[in-house]
């Protein structure tokens, strides 16, 4: 484990200790909901970079990738 502080103002620390929230668990729970966003923007991204290269693809070579992948069975 590491340690990260993070400074907030005093009455929202004092208003969760009222409430009873624990400021580690807000921040393991920001970490890990920020490192799934970037994770699933990344795929995105690679899924888009992906989808326009085999666009390029003729469907001609498609065919013959199937019929030969068929054929190895």
């Amino acid at each position: 484990m590491s340690t990260v502080s993070a400074k907030i103002e005093k009455s929202k620390k004092e208003e969760m200790e009222q409430l009873g929230i624990s400021p580690s668990d807000v921040i393991k729970k920001a970490v890990d909901d920020a490192i799934r966003e970037k994770k699933r923007a990344r795929l995105i991204s690679d899924m888009n970079e992906a989808g326009k290269l085999i666009k390029n693809i003729p469907k001609e070579r498609w065919v013959q990738a199937i019929r030969e992948s068929r054929d190895e069975r």
